[in-house]
């Protein structure tokens, strides 16, 4: 059964501590981050750990390309994914087959190593955004689009699922969520008309949604993770949207209008998220575990489909993965260089 908590460790193995935690009912999900990776055979052999404790663990990463990757040494670097917006203006068909190719590199490398999915990919607009930028593919919804469902096609074809990232959309809104409280005063429907419409035409590609952690002050007052109006009323009910909804780390600045980790998590799992993060903080962590052990846990069927299809094969120091890894690598890695 997978619980309603995903959460994080300390170091590159497990602890007495970590191994407790991880057998509790709720704790659904791991998320591994920088300091949990120092080569691609260590991340698999935590990864394989963390299954003989919990078989089903969901294990979840960062692996956009550009500035958000955690997984980098002995691992390809990606490009950001504005380097393909930029590409699409000029060369639309070359821009879209890298896209493509760059989903299934990012995928297969991550699956390889015991990781079920990639929060990725971004789907904001490349706005005023100080934390979105160049994350996001291009600055309208008609260039992120195409180029977006190419990245979803690679994850997909690789065998893993797909997170969109930030509904209803964080790249208007100047304020980063980690740090601050991030209020976009805006009307619903001018979100609707810009920021929501990638969202919207990429929906049968999504497998998961992360809402932002951003307050849409004229239409709900609380941020979109935390709020059953847009949770309930627009993603489940107007947008019959049936994927998984992760919460943005409940940790972040942003969050805590919602009060402590266990009001913050109740808050978003009542909203109608399937699984609340809760990064870099254990106390924190703990605090939202124990506020919910006593809640039913969340829709299995929709949880499950987050789990991708991780090969069965030894991972060495290095990656070698195939054939067709070996040349997309090279491909992209000559994109990355050319910039």
């Amino acid at each position: 059964m997978i619980g309603a908590l995903m959460l994080d460790i300390a170091g590159t193995e497990l602890t007495q501590e970590d191994i407790q935690l991880l057998q509790a009912p709720q704790v659904g999900g791991m998320i591994l981050f920088s300091r949990n990776i120092q080569s691609p055979a260590q991340v698999r052999t935590l990864t394989d750990h963390m299954r003989q404790i919990r078989p089903d663990i969901l294990i979840a990463v960062d692996q956009e390309g550009g500035r958000v990757q955690r997984l980098k040494q002995g691992f390809t670097l990606l490009p950001a994914m504005g380097h393909f917006g930029e590409l699409y203006l000029t060369q639309p068909e070359k821009a879209l087959d890298l896209a493509e190719k760059c989903g299934w590199l990012m995928a297969t490398e991550v699956l390889a190593v015991g990781i079920d999915f990639s929060f990725a990919p971004v789907l904001d607009l490349n706005g005023v955004s100080d934390v979105i930028g160049d994350r996001a593919f291009a600055q309208n919804v008609q260039d992120i689009v195409p180029l977006a469902s190419a990245f979803m096609k690679g994850m997909q074809r690789a065998g893993m699922a797909t997170t969109g990232k930030h509904f209803p959309g964080h790249g208007s809104i100047k304020a980063d969520s980690h740090v601050a409280a991030a209020i976009d005063s805006r009307s619903y429907d001018e979100i609707y008309q810009n920021d929501m419409q990638s969202f919207i035409k990429l929906q049968d590609q999504l497998d998961g949604l992360m809402p932002a952690h951003v307050i849409y002050e004229n239409v709900d007052p609380n941020p979109a993770g935390f709020s059953p109006y847009w949770i309930q009323k627009v993603l489940r009910q107007t947008l019959k949207f049936d994927g998984v909804l992760f919460s943005d780390d409940l940790s972040m600045q942003a969050a805590c209008v919602a009060g402590g980790a266990d009001a913050r998590i109740k808050a978003a799992l009542e909203a109608g998220c399937d699984m609340g993060l809760v990064c870099n903080d254990r106390e924190s962590a703990c605090t939202a575990l124990a506020g919910i052990e006593n809640l039913a846990l969340p829709n299995q069927e929709r949880l499950a489909r987050m789990r991708g299809k991780i090969p069965n094969i030894h991972i060495g120091e290095q990656l070698d993965l195939g054939e067709e890894w070996q040349v997309v690598k090279k491909v992209i890695e000559e994109f990355k260089n050319s910039l």
